[in-house]
């Protein structure tokens, strides 16, 4: 796991339990830290365009939440099924939760769906699902049945729309592309205004967390993802004319950073990443990055540590946790620009 685990806590006090918009504040008035090199501000994600450049190009994944939690039964008890990543028509790697079971065991769901246990996923604790339905019926089931995945930190169930982007509109995810929530229409129409260009492509997120201080493997946590011909033809654009490619969100660097050639050209691409950023990661394909703020154990957390010096991120995050910026998909933002390490 990552080898800066535990070098900070985030107290439960900055744990935002609530959308921005049920605390009365608009999407795009949470915080934001900016970090350039030793240089810090700290400002609201209003001001985001300010730190922008004309040329610069923002990538953003347009993965849709789904409900990804199935309540169901099994030997006689009641389980849930968090559903974390699409195999094929009717088979999904998922969590169970509330007790592992043994292979060709049967979970009974609403209606006389059932699922079938077919031994482990891609990595324990996760096992592969095989549902009696598949396809459309199957998402249709999944819309009508399921619920959002909530984590112990937040307090309320909050509907399906609180984990979606503005912009969400390709099915799939089973955690929120989070990074992306605090942008609204008015921020795009501005930062079209200042000739920043947009682009969008698809990673499908499963699951981050698997309860009881599990979290994935980052060598074994495989993730669908599409970069479309357009953006990658904005993205090689943007690099002929030494313009900064922005990803928003962990998920994008990710895609992004798989498809790079070692220029950081970049060709439609579709496929299964498993890529690991870490601190000795050499970014090709981007220059900056928006996200929100990681716990200590995640690999969102290594991955920082490829666009700065380990030392510039911890003081940052310090001083973060001193102001009081809230953690997780309801939380404040961080706009990080790559800094050129000296070898």
């Amino acid at each position: 796991m990552a080898a800066i685990n535990h070098a900070f806590e985030v107290p439960q006090s900055l744990n935002a339990k609530i959308p921005a918009e049920r605390r009365g504040r608009g999407r795009d008035d949470v915080r934001l830290m900016i970090m350039n090199g030793e240089k810090v501000h700290h400002e609201r994600f209003s001001s985001l365009p300010d730190f922008l450049e004309e040329g610069d190009l923002l990538i953003f994944n347009n993965s849709r939440t789904i409900p990804a939690v199935l309540k169901a039964a099994a030997c006689n008890r009641e389980v849930e099924i968090r559903l974390s990543r699409q195999l094929d028509d009717n088979r999904w790697e998922a969590l169970i939760w509330g007790g592992l079971f043994p292979a060709c065991d049967e979970l009974h769901l609403p209606n006389g769906v059932k699922a079938v246990i077919h031994g482990n996923g891609n990595e324990k604790p996760l096992v592969t699902l095989q549902f009696s339905l598949g396809g459309v019926e199957l998402m249709d089931y999944i819309y009508k049945h399921g619920e959002p995945i909530r984590y112990e930190y937040i307090d309320s169930a909050w509907t399906l729309d609180a984990y979606q982007t503005a912009y969400a509109s390709v099915p799939g995810s089973v955690e929120m592309a989070s990074a992306g929530r605090a942008f609204s229409w008015k921020m795009f129409e501005t930062l079209k205004a200042k000739g920043i260009k947009t682009a969008f492509l698809t990673l499908h997120t499963g699951l981050s967390y698997y309860g009881n201080d599990r979290w994935p493997n980052p060598n074994k946590h495989p993730e669908a993802f599409h970069i479309p011909q357009e953006t990658a033809e904005l993205i090689n654009s943007a690099r002929k004319a030494n313009g900064r490619v922005i990803a928003v969100g962990t998920t994008v660097v990710r895609a992004l950073e798989t498809a790079a050639d070692e220029n950081g050209y970049i060709n439609e691409t579709e496929g299964i990443t498993n890529l690991y950023i870490k601190n000795d990661h050499q970014l090709k394909a981007v220059d900056g990055l928006v996200t929100g703020l990681h716990e200590p154990e995640a690999t969102h957390l290594e991955m920082l540590s490829a666009f700065t010096y380990e030392h510039q991120l911890f003081e940052a995050y310090r001083e973060a946790l001193k102001r009081g910026y809230l953690w997780h998909e309801f939380g404040d933002m961080n706009l990080i620009f790559r800094t050129e390490k000296q070898s």
